[in-house]
């Protein structure tokens, strides 16, 4: 059976923004599945969907008076939601670009080094975001968390050849997104 959630109306809203604690764990409760939702369609694994549902939730909770139309509510927690995501996203892709330890001798990088590593971090965690969630997970699953291809396709409930045709296709929009991304910075500077 397929239930139908409804967000919270604006008056419940207005109440939990005002200070009414019960109205704000109503909105919370009803919030609740349209961020997993969300949260799913979003992220890599049902893991960090939970993880990013559970911070966005927090947040509502702790922040809704620094909401500044009831009726955006559903917008806000997206925006939060896909935040979370991109900073999961982020926070792996740096874990794996964390130095070892023979590269540990070698000097510190300049500041302008390290914003430019930054900005190359938020533009492929942006690209990845990006991708429709079918590809999405298994770039992630399989080049970020570094998981082998049998357990990726497993995971997923895929073949082999299926697993590899997605990050095939992942691998290939990515790095579409980041040429083009180049290409119009390029542009821009010139």
């Amino acid at each position: 059976m397929n239930q139908r959630f409804s967000w919270p109306d604006e008056r419940l809203i207005k109440a939990a923004q005002d200070g009414d604690v019960t109205s704000l764990t109503t909105v919370v409760m009803e919030s609740q599945p349209h961020v997993r939702k969300f949260a799913k369609s979003l992220c890599a694994s049902p893991q960090d969907a939970e993880d990013a549902a559970q911070e966005a939730l927090i947040i509502l909770y702790r922040k809704i008076g620094t909401l500044r139309a009831t009726g955006a509510l559903a917008s806000w927690m997206f925006r939060i939601v896909r935040n979370e995501c991109l900073r999961q996203v982020r926070l792996l892709v740096s874990r794996n670009d964390e130095p070892s330890a023979e590269s540990e001798a070698s000097p510190e990088p300049s500041a302008e080094e390290a914003v430019l590593h930054r900005l190359e971090v938020e533009r492929i965690a942006a690209a990845v975001s990006a991708l429709p969630r079918d590809q999405r997970q298994v770039l992630i699953m399989r080049d970020v968390q570094g998981l082998p291809g049998r357990t990726v396709a497993h995971a997923l409930g895929l073949s082999t050849a299926a697993m590899k045709s997605r990050l095939h296709r992942a691998r290939a929009t990515v790095r579409d997104a980041l040429e083009a991304t180049e290409q119009a910075s390029d542009q821009a500077a010139a």
